[in-house]
């Protein structure tokens, strides 16, 4: 049986499905309709029941979703039931924000390494990691299993040191570095452009401005 595509804007839904349910278990709620979810995270019912039922639907017509087993259902489709080693190199601010960010603990993501080419940070450290220096980095990915990588380096770096992971064997780059990556098609890279996400705002408030006189 050929194995259904499921498209990128399904798979960028998950995520805030994943998170509204955990703020309604939270919040105590046990179950919930697919008009009561729409509600809260603005998104038509029936387009929660055509993403869900991508994945084989999940609900009880009368009874809704359990909102416990729906999470932990769509943990398991993103893979957050399992963990995920990986390092980040470039510890400046955005490196270092990211390697405080204990959260990532919680949903499989464990931090094994930190990497930059600043001296003066040998041997510091961040909640107990250390930082090591990029000559070592070779040798580091021998001695231990990553998947991910995060870069948050200069965008002049950024290929140099992504064709570096690659030939260590690592398949799955998350990128902050304003630049695309021209990679191998079998390496899976998420790119985050801040600035986009910004710009975004800016047109946005930008329209709203237009539309209401302002």
């Amino acid at each position: 049986m050929e194995e259904k595509e499921i498209s990128k804007a399904v798979i960028s839904r998950l995520p805030r499905y994943y998170r509204y349910l955990g703020d309604l278990i939270d919040a105590g709620v046990e179950r919930i309709s697919s008009n009561d979810l729409s509600q809260k995270m603005r998104v038509t019912a029936s387009q929660i029941r055509q993403d869900l039922n991508n994945f084989g639907g999940f609900g009880q017509q009368g009874y809704g979703y359990n909102v416990k087993y729906l999470r932990t259902e769509i943990g398991k489709i993103l893979g957050l039931n399992q963990k995920h080693n990986m390092l980040i190199i470039g510890v400046g601010s955005l490196g270092h924000a990211l390697a405080n960010y204990s959260s990532f603990e919680k949903h499989g993501f464990a931090v094994k390494g930190l990497f930059d080419v600043n001296p003066a940070l040998k041997g510091a450290s961040i909640r107990g990691i250390p930082i090591c220096m990029m000559e070592d980095l070779e040798g580091f990915l021998q001695d231990h299993e990553i998947e991910i990588a995060a870069l948050t380096i200069p965008k002049s770096q950024a290929l140099e040191v992504a064709d570096r992971l690659v030939k260590c064997g690592i398949k799955a780059i998350w990128n902050f570095t304003h630049t695309d990556l021209n990679l191998p098609e079998d390496v899976i890279v998420e790119s985050v452009h801040l600035s986009d996400s910004l710009m975004k705002l800016s047109y946005n408030i930008t329209t709203y401005k237009e539309e209401h006189g302002r």
